[in-house]
């Protein structure tokens, strides 16, 4: 069962500690973890520019549905392997619904947290406080 009561003051909590341990971490450990970080930002926009085609168009491209769950479920576990496991769950909860929407209602969806503005915003602060090395 998904645990969807993760609110953003225990995300935050976990990233800070995350990054703290980050800064002891190795330089090859941080730029695998602003890899991963910056590949939530570019699924986020690519979500966002298909979602507009969906408004424009009205129809579904099931293709390109799957390759959003494939692209959210591998950043999932990515970021689960970093320790990022708070970020994690939002990215793999985001592939299973792209992978079947209809399996989650409105309701789940925004207890999890999952819009893409937020991921995209926790993402980019991760990856600016890893650059600046601040905690």
């Amino acid at each position: 069962m998904l645990i969807t009561d993760i609110n953003l003051w225990a995300l935050i909590r976990h990233l800070g500690t995350w990054l703290a341990n980050l800064r002891r971490a190795g330089d090859e450990r941080k730029r695998q973890s602003i890899k991963a970080l910056r590949k939530v930002i570019t699924a986020a926009r690519t979500t966002r520019a298909y979602l507009r085609k969906l408004d424009d168009t009205a129809q579904q491209d099931h293709e390109q549905e799957a390759k959003l769950a494939q692209k959210w479920t591998e950043l999932g576990f990515v970021l689960q392997d970093l320790g990022l496991a708070a970020l994690a769950k939002r990215c793999d909860i985001t592939g299973r619904y792209w992978a079947d929407p209809a399996q989650f209602d409105r309701e789940f969806l925004d207890k999890a947290d999952v819009s893409l503005a937020r991921m995209e915003q926790l993402a980019r602060q991760v990856v600016a406080e890893i650059g600046s090395g601040k905690p």
